[in-house]
């Protein structure tokens, strides 16, 4: 049975797959904009980013407030501190195995003959 917080960071991760939404989110950064301001520098349909949009929300990576006929669009950092939070706790795991498997590589390029 999944959680509530698994699927917060499948949603979380999923979000942050692809490349277009995580320029999103990195426009973001910036300060908040609007829909036409956020797809003006892709090359892609309104309703593509609309579709983006859509499943950055789901994750929770950004909010959404209406002005009139304009919505305004922010980052929200909730999801994004919790999957750094998911990752630090696996960093204990991977890092010495990384650190390993990287030390075994360079003494097999040490050992190495010259051709």
């Amino acid at each position: 049975m999944v959680n509530d917080n698994e699927a917060d960071l499948d949603a979380t991760f999923t979000a942050l797959a692809d490349p277009t939404r995580r320029a999103i989110l990195r426009r973001l950064e910036r300060g908040p904009a609007t829909v036409g301001e956020l797809a003006e520098p892709f090359e892609i349909s309104a309703p593509a980013v609309s579709k983006h949009l859509r499943m950055l929300e789901r994750a929770r990576l950004l909010g959404r407030t209406r002005e009139g006929r304009a919505h305004r669009i922010e980052l929200t950092a909730g999801p994004l501190a919790e999957a750094m939070r998911w990752l630090e706790r696996h960093r204990s795991f991977w890092e010495p195995r990384l650190d390993a498997l990287g030390r075994h590589v360079e003494g097999q390029e040490t050992r190495k003959e010259p051709r």
